[in-house]
């Protein structure tokens, strides 16, 4: 028998400063069973960070035909595509065809990939990558209840991410373009 996804319930507080967004997002998130918890909350925060009305997450790792997180127009177009890790430049040419806009919040060890990926797709004009802080990423993870009730506070491109227990300050190192 196959392993199930695990539902997590996910409230965000949002309060987006530069864009003018004040919002209280509920949605359940399915956690693919290979899917790691720092990839789970990068999803989380690619969401929080570009949200949008129509914006939903992706099946993500069950389904590599869509992205992380993604915003379609009413007729189906993908107008952005949303990636987190480290994809290859082959993924990335790939997802800049698809879609309007493509961003990716990158985390993990990302000093070889860069060297070896960025040249690749400096050619992409719709293309905007910024690097997630991987100590961050792991505060965040650790403990990962399956009710997630995050306040994140975006201003200057830094996200304050709170909880009951916690603060964590992220701030957003971009190489190519910007949100």
């Amino acid at each position: 028998m196959a392993l199930r996804a695990t539902p997590y319930k996910v409230h965000l507080g949002l309060s987006d400063t530069d864009r003018g967004i004040y919002e209280s997002i509920r949605v359940t998130v399915a956690r693919h069973p290979s899917e790691t918890e720092e990839r789970l909350v990068a999803r989380i925060l690619a969401f929080g960070l570009y949200y949008e009305e129509r914006l939903e997450f992706g099946r993500g790792l069950s389904d590599v035909d869509e992205p992380a997180v993604w915003l379609k127009t009413l007729d189906g177009h993908v107008a952005h595509w949303i990636e987190v890790g480290r994809p290859d430049s082959d993924r990335l040419t790939w997802c800049s065809r698809r879609a309007d806009q493509v961003s990716l919040l990158a985390y993990g060890s990302t000093r070889v990939w860069q060297g070896q990926v960025l040249p690749r797709v400096a050619g992409l004009k719709n293309l905007n990558i910024a690097l997630l802080p991987q100590a961050s990423l792991d505060a965040l993870a650790v403990n990962l209840p399956r009710a997630i009730n995050w306040g994140l506070m975006i201003t200057d491109d830094v996200l304050y991410v709170s909880d009951a227990d916690m603060q964590h300050e992220i701030e957003l190192e971009w190489l190519r373009g910007s949100r």
